[in-house]
Formats: structure tokens, C-alpha cells, sequence
């Protein structure tokens, strides 16, 4: 099955009496001065991982794992700024910080002492960072194509591979020579179309051969939404290198061989500044493992989860 064209059902409805019951769920979180709604969405059964999506503003749909579902129970969160969570009232304010408020929110109303947490990409700057902050209400951790820094070299090295990627398919693929331009483009605040639709464009440079598999993968890129407004948080580059030492409880970090924006330069960084990390690179894999590999990415984490 795969996971990113055809991922399995959520019931629709949920028992708000039990904050682990299947389907989607919907609470209010007080941020600042205001109340704001926080959707999170829950599916299969076993030990509890909260899922925290990438981007800032992809929707949470693609991080779906059915997978892992079969042996533990999937929380993931809806972050604020997409789908059907609330807005902010300022864009500024969609930071790291933001979001880790709202993830502390949900793991204290799911009602457990401690949980795993997984963060894909963007989302695995805020499992870090709530990792740092939180520690006591995890368990384990699964840093997911991330990195524990931001700022010039991070994109310079983004960027130079992606242009390694427009060289290789250009004769082919004029089309991939925008990448580039579109990966650095901040869409207006509310134009969620636009940037849904440069997020589509641009999605096939996260696979490690997309056009080679595109039927498998065709349905899910058409699936993909983008949210603008979370484009607008402003806040300093990313860096936690100097506080991961101390994030103490068991850690797993999975990296793509070829993810040109998260790659395993990143994943080693944080294995090596972790004391409880361990290391798993998915070879021909790019950014998105859990849809390109799904047993080998689900019988990494769920070893290392589950056991």
C-alpha cells in the first residue's frame, strides 16, 4: 500500500470523552490573549506517537503512515495556520516557539505522562525544540529529515542541490530549471492557492526518482496542500546545537540518502550531539521515506518504538 496516494481511513468522528479515540478531534488552546482551535487526528492502536507535520503550512494529510498504525497508536497534529486548526491573528507569530506551545498543548490533552514524538522536517525543528523545553513528557523521539540548524549554509547547501537537480533532469524536464526560484519564493499571506500550487510543482525534487515511479506517486502530489500564511512567522535562524546534549531520552534520527534539503550532512550533526541517537540513512530515498520506503521506514520506527 502507499501511504501517499492511498492512505487509510480516518473515521470522522471521535469520542470526545476519550481524547485517544479514533477520528478527528477538536479542543481550544489560549494563546496570547485569544482562543484558538487545534485539530489533531488519531489512528490505529498500541503505544502512543504524536506525528508533527513538516513545512511551515503543508497539510498534516501527507505525514499519514498506515504502516506504523498497525502497531501503535498515530496522533497527528493539525498544525494552526492549516486545515481546519485555527488562524492567527498576526502571520509574525507562526515561530517555533508557537508551534511548540500548541504541541504541548495536545500531548497534555491526549492525558498521557509520557509519549513518542516524531518531527518531519520543518516539524522536526519543533520536536527538538519541545524535546529541549518538554523532556519529561517523552519517551522517545524520531527526528525525521531535519536538521539542527538553519540560517545561510543550510539554505546555500539546499539550494546548490536542488540545482544539482535541475542539471540532471533540464534536458528532459525544462520545467525543473523554476525550482530553484519557487523553493525561495514566500507566497502572499493568503494566497494558500498559489502556494499550493508551487508546492505541487516543486514536489517531485523530494523523491529520489519521482518521474521513474510517478503512477505510485501522482495522486498524493495532486493531494498536497499548502497553507501561506505560516510562510510569515519571523523569528531567528534555527539553532540548537549547543542544547542537544541535552536531550537525553532514546532518539532515532532517519535521514533520505538523497533528501537535497534535510540530508544525512544534517542527520549526523544531530546523531553526533545526541548521547542516546542512533542513526538509520534510507538509501535511493529522498525527503519523504515514509512514502518511498514504507516497510523499511515503518520497520525502522517501529523497532525502535515498539520493539
Amino acid at each position: 500500500m502507499n501511504s501517499y496516494s492511498e492512505p487509510t481511513a480516518t473515521p470522522p468522528g471521535a469520542d470526545s470523552a476519550d481524547p485517544l479515540s479514533p477520528g478527528t478531534h477538536t479542543f481550544t488552546v489560549r494563546h496570547g490573549g485569544t482562543l484558538v482551535e487545534q485539530r489533531y487526528h488519531v489512528a490505529g492502536r498500541g503505544p502512543v506517537c504524536v506525528a508533527h507535520s513538516g513545512g511551515p503550512g503543508i497539510g498534516w494529510e501527507y505525514l499519514r503512515m498506515p504502516d506504523l498504525e498497525r502497531r501503535m497508536t498515530m496522533v497527528y497534529v493539525e498544525p494552526v495556520g492549516t486545515g481546519a486548526s485555527g488562524r492567527l491573528a498576526d502571520p509574525r507569530d507562526y515561530t517555533i516557539a508557537t508551534y511548540c506551545h500548541f504541541l504541548h498543548a495536545v500531548i497534555r490533552h491526549l492525558g498521557h505522562d509520557k509519549v513518542a514524538l516524531l518531527g518531519h522536517s520543518h516539524g522536526g525543528f519543533v520536536a527538538q525544540r519541545y524535546a529541549l523545553d518538554h523532556l519529561g513528557h517523552l519517551s522517545a523521539l524520531v527526528l525525521y529529515d531535519t536538521s539542527p540548524v538553519t540560517g545561510d549554509d543550510f539554505w546555500a547547501a539546499a539550494v546548490a542541490a536542488l540545482q544539482d537537480f535541475a542539471r540532471l533532469h533540464a534536458p528532459e524536464r525544462p520545467g525543473v530549471t523554476s525550482f530553484v526560484g519557487e523553493l525561495t519564493t514566500r507566497p502572499e499571506v493568503d494566497d494558500d492557492d498559489g502556494a499550493t500550487a508551487i508546492l505541487r510543482k516543486i514536489a517531485p525534487a523530494y523523491f529520489h526518482d519521482y518521474w521513474g515511479r510517478e503512477a505510485d506517486f501522482a495522486p498524493g502530489r495532486e493531494a498536497l496542500r499548502m497553507y501561506a500564511a505560516p510562510a510569515w512567522g519571523q523569528e531567528p535562524p534555527f539553532d540548537v546545537r549547543g542544547e542537544l546534549p541535552g536531550v537525553t531520552v532514546p532518539t532515532l534520527v532517519v535521514a533520505g540518502a538523497d533528501d537535497f534539503i534535510c540530508g544525512p550532512h544534517w542527520a549526523r550533526m544531530i546523531r553526533e550531539r545526541i548521547p542516546n541517537g542512533q542513526l538509520a540513512v534510507l538509501e535511493r530515498t529522498g525527503h519523504l521515506g515514509h512514502i518511498e520506503r514504507p516497510e523499511e521506514f515503518a520497520a525502522l520506527v517501529r523497532d525502535f518504538l515498539v520493539g
